[in-house]
């Protein structure tokens, strides 16, 4: 596929996952999809792999996470990677605490299809904006 076909689908990944219709979101991402979001201490955190495991790790973020992205990111791309970048602000739904998160998304298409998805994400701004009084260390 030509790389404005490439930017193309993840861009229309970018608004499936904001949609309520989760079959356009299915349509255009790989059955043996993987996606991969760094951290610890981060609920969402971990490698998810096919429909299912999407899906769920979807459902966990809508549960967890309230964001906004204060303006469109950037698309870049090179044969069938397309790197996309912004920055998402946000609270953590069960502490309250707000954070600022720089991203970049590696994403590969093949065949029309999302395959894979490494994050690049501010783990710590994250983290920390997870941490209950309980858990927070004193040499925070």
């Amino acid at each position: 596929m030509s790389i404005e076909k490439n930017v193309q689908i993840v861009k229309d990944f970018f608004a499936a996952m904001g949609s309520e219709n989760k079959q356009d979101l299915l349509a255009i991402i790989a059955e043996d999809i993987e996606w991969i979001i760094p951290g610890e201490g981060w609920p969402l955190a971990g490698t998810h792999r096919g429909h299912a495991e999407l899906g769920a790790v979807l459902k966990k973020a809508s549960e967890e996470v309230e964001m906004t992205y204060p303006k469109p990111p950037e698309f870049v791309a090179q044969g069938d990677r397309v790197m996309v970048v912004g920055v998402a602000t946000g609270k953590i739904k069960a502490t309250n605490k707000p954070f600022k998160d720089d991203w970049v998304f590696d994403i590969t298409v093949r065949n029309g299809k999302v395959t894979k998805i490494r994050e690049y994400i501010d783990t710590q701004a994250l983290a920390r904006a997870s941490e209950t009084a309980a858990s927070a260390r004193p040499d925070h």
